[in-house]
């Protein structure tokens, strides 16, 4: 079997991909890497995530949701529940961000699980769930996938 070489983007559609773009590149460090003219002139433009290889494919939305928004952590029926990123603290990056995205949920410890965990969910500006967390460390030896 082959293996993956690296996880690389999530593409998302938006309901103002100029106003997405601005959130993700002002308040998590992308930064436009590309930007694909489709014929009939569309665009695609991937934001990068630093200096990492992980983009964000962002696609102008062209119908409405049939669903209704997200709340609180994000759906609870198979889909991506929320995008999430790690920060050193989540309540001076919850200032920074300030109105730009309502909290949908928490901020939550998770001390009982991981010492030191914390957690907040927002809403992106078309109401995408983002989860931000600090203190979340890999477990030393997770159990095996059930047979």
């Amino acid at each position: 079997m082959s293996k993956l070489q690296i996880f690389s983007q999530v593409a998302i559609t938006c309901k103002d991909a100029i106003a997405t773009e601005k959130f993700y590149t002002q308040y998590f460090g992308f930064k436009r890497a590309r930007v694909a003219v489709l014929p009939g002139g569309d665009q695609i433009v991937f934001i990068k995530m630093g200096d990492s290889a992980f983009y964000l494919e962002i696609f102008q939305a062209k119908e409405d949701s049939p669903v209704a928004p997200a709340t609180n952590d994000g759906y609870q029926f198979p889909s991506v529940r929320h995008l999430a990123f790690k920060v050193a603290s989540v309540d001076a990056k919850l200032a920074e961000i300030g109105a730009a995205a309502p909290i949908t949920l928490g901020p939550l410890n998770f001390d009982d699980y991981i010492p030191g965990w914390r957690t907040v969910w927002l809403a992106d500006p078309d109401g995408r769930i983002i989860e931000l967390s600090e203190g979340f460390v890999d477990e030393e030896n997770p159990p095996p996938l059930p047979a």
